[in-house]
């Protein structure tokens, strides 16, 4: 019977945790960014409305 390597499975783990943290964080830069564009275009259509 082989023998678990529990240090193999707990790296695998912490690069699982890993990539999911930073796709997470990617994911979050889109929508703060996808919001600044939407701003700044809804300001340049209130601008546009004033003059």
């Amino acid at each position: 019977m082989q023998k678990r390597n529990y240090g193999f499975e707990k790296r695998q783990k912490e690069l699982a945790k890993k990539k999911k943290k930073e796709e997470k964080k990617q994911k979050k830069l889109m929508r703060k960014q996808e919001n600044l564009e939407n701003e700044q275009e809804s300001n340049d259509d209130t601008d546009e409305i004033a003059e």
